[in-house]
């Protein structure tokens, strides 16, 4: 069977960074094992249109991923396909498991894969092939038949069949066994067309890089994370099985740098440090890695990150959030200042780069918790601070939060991008220009303190990726009328 996986364009207007899809990648590879035959349309880095591909591979089944932001570019997707060619088409990622219905609902939609997709997919993938033994060229229409009872049985989908009905299968149990998953399939990505994850490589720039992911699920529940809508069994991959992964990513795929992009690896601190004796005992630990998503700060003991560090552990970072205490109570973040403060005193004295994470806007706020936010950054002074503007994601308490007490100010899911310089809602004395006064203020008071400066220009890789800082910058720092106005200002000279 052909199975067409595609990741819909969607770039962040800020960044021109591009890295593979590594959802698409474990479905590629479970329909590998399956013994279907795949192809993966990244539209970020595709030359064809999806439309070309469709009519050269001939799918049998179409998988489309989607989050918040990407969601429509999705639905046109899926609408394109169906234009020329007949064929099953099923949505899965972040935005369709929060509503499902909402895809279902369109005609160009047939079936939503609710939470973790491989064990879904490989179901549904069965049930189409099975059809198929009797109706070679199954339609959607087909398979939605009331009448055929065809997907009754498989777990964690939601569909609409043809007279209307709506269902909603019973949800699928999280992935127990996390080693029993085959490694991410890489070799249908176009991987010299990807650039580097941070980077964390000061002298390569556009290093090879590849993502991993050595657990799964998260036990907290902040009220403004999206990864509330997916298991909270926390399910990890043993060290030797990782080990075995990320020897092939360096020996066979050339990684020059790795990212682990779990929501919070470090858990169990005892698998931890098992993994970093094991890459440094296999002589793996010379390929710098990173915490993408960050870890836990009050786990982050400096025993723990001085192994990770031997081990090659380049950059970590964490979620702060916000620098008042009631915020960070509000948000259900079960951890204290005194803590991260801890954390980060322990990264910067075993030589580990920082990120800190910061939010400013979120329910409760005023003027003043958002400058005790940017004080406390300031303070805690990583190499890299992140401000962003609460975004109510669906499937979030913030989101239901803000719909019954505030009023969102966005009205389409293209406009769900986090890093763009606009509040998203507004509540009580929470307005949308404090909001945006207090981000801007946030990145010009941490980054154009005179040592930052100096500490920039000194960094290499600053210089491989002037450009893009520039661009960063001037998006960040001046507002669009700011900018517009400079721009004229410019151009006149």
């Amino acid at each position: 069977m052909r199975v067409l996986l595609v990741n819909p364009r969607f770039r962040l207007p800020i960044d021109t960074r591009t890295t593979p899809h590594l959802g698409l990648a474990y479905l590629a590879a479970v329909s590998e094992r399956r013994g279907d035959e795949v192809m993966i349309f990244d539209a970020d880095v595709e030359d064809e249109s999806v439309v070309d591909a469709v009519r050269r591979f001939e799918p049998h089944l179409v998988g489309i991923t989607a989050n918040t932001p990407q969601v429509k570019q999705a639905w046109r997707t899926a609408q394109a396909i169906k234009s020329v060619f007949d064929v099953p088409i099923v949505l899965g990622g972040p935005h369709p498991s929060v509503l499902p219905e909402e895809s279902v609902s369109r005609p160009e939609v047939d079936i939503v894969v609710r939470g973790e997709g491989e064990e879904t997919w490989v179901e549904l993938s069965a049930v189409i092939e099975r059809a198929r033994r009797t109706a070679p060229h199954l339609t959607a229409g087909q398979l939605l038949d009331p009448q055929a009872h065809l997907l009754d049985h498989v777990q964690g989908i939601t569909y609409q069949t043809l007279d209307g009905a709506m269902h909603h299968n019973p949800a699928r149990p999280p992935i127990a066994d996390l080693d029993s998953l085959p490694w991410p399939a890489y070799h249908y990505f176009k991987m010299e067309r990807y650039t580097n994850l941070q980077p964390a490589i000061d002298a390569v720039d556009g290093a090879r890089s590849f993502s991993i992911l050595t657990s799964r699920g998260c036990p907290y529940r902040c009220t403004y994370c999206s990864q509330s809508i997916m298991p909270q069994k926390w399910r990890a991959r043993t060290p030797e099985n990782i080990l075995l992964e990320w020897r092939h990513l360096v020996e066979d795929l050339g990684a020059q740098e790795i990212g682990v992009l779990d929501d919070s690896a470090n858990i169990r601190v005892d698998r931890l440090m098992r993994l970093a004796d094991l890459l440094i005992e296999h002589r793996l630990n010379h390929v710098p890695w990173i915490f993408v998503n960050g870890i836990r700060a009050d786990l982050a003991s400096k025993e723990l990150l001085a192994r990770m560090k031997q081990a090659g552990l380049k950059r970590t970072a964490f979620g702060v959030e916000s620098g008042d205490p009631e915020i960070l109570r509000s948000i259900n973040k079960r951890i204290d200042m005194d803590t991260i403060r801890q954390a980060f005193k322990n990264a910067k004295e075993v030589g580990l780069e920082t990120i800190g994470f910061f939010i400013v806007g979120l329910p409760g706020e005023t003027e003043e918790t958002m400058e005790r936010t940017i004080r406390f950054a300031c303070e805690l002074d990583p190499l890299i601070a992140n401000f962003s503007m609460m975004t109510p994601y669906p499937g979030t308490k913030v989101y239901e939060i803000v719909k019954e007490h505030g009023r969102m100010l966005v009205k389409d899911w293209d406009e769900y991008v986090f890093f763009e310089g606009r509040a998203r809602y507004e509540m009580g004395d929470l307005t949308a220009e404090l909001v945006e006064r207090k981000w801007r203020e946030a990145y010009r008071r941490f980054y154009l303190r005179p040592h930052r400066i100096i500490r920039t220009l000194l960094r290499k890789d600053f210089w491989i990726n002037w450009r893009r800082t520039f661009r960063l910058a001037y998006r960040t720092l001046f507002p669009r009328r700011e900018r517009k106005d400079l721009k004229e200002a410019m151009e006149s000279v």
